[in-house]
C-alpha cells in the first residue's frame, strides 16, 4: 500500500525550529519526489518545498527561502523538514504529497498528487 504519514508538528514559540517527518511506503524515495504543503486557517493549501530523485532537484517556495530545508534519509525512506526562524505566518497544518506513480520533478504539479499524508499542525505562538 502506497502511503505517507507526516509527525513532528508541534507548538512552537516565534523564532523556534521545528522538524517534521514524511515517512512514505510503499514506493522508494530514489525514485520519487516528495512536495511538502501548507495550509493555514482560512488560506489555500500552498506548496512551501520539494524534493526529487536526483541529486541536487530542490525547490523552496520564496516564503520559506532560507529558512526551511528539506532533505531525503533513502534508508530511512523517510524525507525531513528542517523549519527554523518561525514566526506566526508559518503556522498550518503540513502536509506532504507525491506524484506516484507518475515521477515528475520538483516542484510537482498538483493535479497528478495522488498521495497525501494525513497532516500534522504546526502553531507558532508565543
Amino acid at each position: 500500500q502506497v502511503q505517507l504519514v507526516e509527525s513532528g508538528g508541534d507548538l512552537v514559540q516565534p523564532g523556534g525550529s521545528l522538524r517534521l517527518s514524511c515517512a512514505a511506503s510503499g514506493f522508494s524515495l530514489s525514485y520519487y519526489a516528495i512536495n511538502w504543503f501548507r495550509e493555514a486557517p482560512g488560506k489555500g493549501r500552498e506548496g512551501v518545498a520539494c524534493i526529487g530523485s536526483s541529486d541536487g532537484e530542490i525547490w523552496y517556495s520564496d516564503s520559506v527561502k532560507g529558512r526551511f530545508t528539506i532533505a531525503v534519509d533513502n534508508a530511512r525512506n523517510t524525507v525531513y523538514l528542517q523549519m527554523t526562524s518561525l514566526n506566526s505566518e508559518d503556522t498550518a497544518v503540513y502536509y506532504c504529497a507525491t506524484d506516484w506513480p507518475r515521477g515528475g520533478t520538483c516542484p510537482l504539479e498538483k493535479r497528478y498528487l495522488g498521495v497525501w499524508g494525513q497532516g500534522t499542525l504546526v502553531t507558532v505562538s508565543s
